[in-house]
């Protein structure tokens, strides 16, 4: 059975997800689905965060090996994740069947100032470098991904707890960084069927990585018209439905049965 496998970006873990996997799931006609929290964040967060993606690769392939979950997989992933999901698909090709890249960006297909907008410089290397109360972290983050403000209310209290339960050190939080800073994809597109999503709207990155990093590879492509750069947040709907449309179209194999979610807190 195909594995669906969900990666987050910068320090978020698998509850940020929301109810995205369920949907996810039933969308797929009950597929297997499986989020894991990258070293640093989430119930991994006492781990150190590794300095390269590659290692994250490794990571995320052993921790599905300790979960019996068996190739072939489709990683959902958002940014820094999409770098995790674009490395695997590079250097293990044959482990998966498809890869979805949700408002990611690649050296060498974009310059600095794309992959990371410079409006969001300041925000970010005062969280990264002076900390603060978890309070004043999730309301930054919250303005930088999503452009929704009525989820404000709703999604501030639960990413607030869940800091607290688990929190990113400033030492992790700088070491993802660097990994997405100093990664450099293949110039050449990986084998497996590829699925580009951007968001109009995204503040962090500029959706034009997406689009140039999807005309390169040429993968499918596909940009939500005002979402932010947490566009499973932001329209979870938009993105399944893109997803199941792509997976019919590029043969990518679904499910046989329900098979059911497993998160690393435990479906929490």
């Amino acid at each position: 059975m195909t594995t669906w496998v969900l990666l987050r970006g910068l320090m978020r873990e698998t509850r940020h997800w929301g109810d995205f996997p369920t949907r996810l799931a039933a969308a797929l006609g009950g597929a297997n689905v499986v989020a894991i929290d990258l070293p640093g964040n989430g119930r991994a967060n006492a781990l150190p965060s590794p300095t390269r993606v590659e290692a994250m690769v490794d990571y995320a392939r052993r921790e599905l090996a300790a979960r019996g979950c068996t190739p072939p997989y489709v990683p959902v992933a958002l940014s820094l994740g999409g770098m995790v999901a674009a490395c695997w698909a590079a250097r293990h090709d044959g482990e998966l069947a498809g890869g979805v890249l949700i408002n990611t960006s690649l050296r060498p297909f974009s310059p600095f100032y794309r992959r990371l907008r410079p409006v969001c410089y300041p925000t970010l290397a005062r969280l990264a470098l002076c900390g603060g109360a978890d309070a004043r972290w999730e309301n930054a983050i919250f303005d930088i991904t999503s452009r929704r403000p009525a989820l404000r209310d709703a999604c501030l209290g639960a990413w607030i707890a869940w800091r607290g339960e688990h929190p990113v050190s400033r030492r992790n939080a700088l070491r993802q960084l660097l990994a997405a800073a100093r990664y450099a994809a293949p110039v050449t597109a990986p084998a497996c069927a590829l699925l580009v999503l951007a968001s109009g709207g995204d503040a962090l990155v500029d959706p034009a990585c997406s689009r140039t990093l999807a005309a390169r590879w040429n993968t499918a492509y596909a940009e939500h018209p005002d979402a932010g750069h947490d566009l499973p947040l932001d329209d979870a709907a938009w993105v399944v439905e893109e997803i199941v449309k792509w997976s019919r179209a590029a043969g990518v194999p679904r499910a046989t049965g329900t098979a059911g979610i497993r998160r690393d807190d435990g479906g929490r």
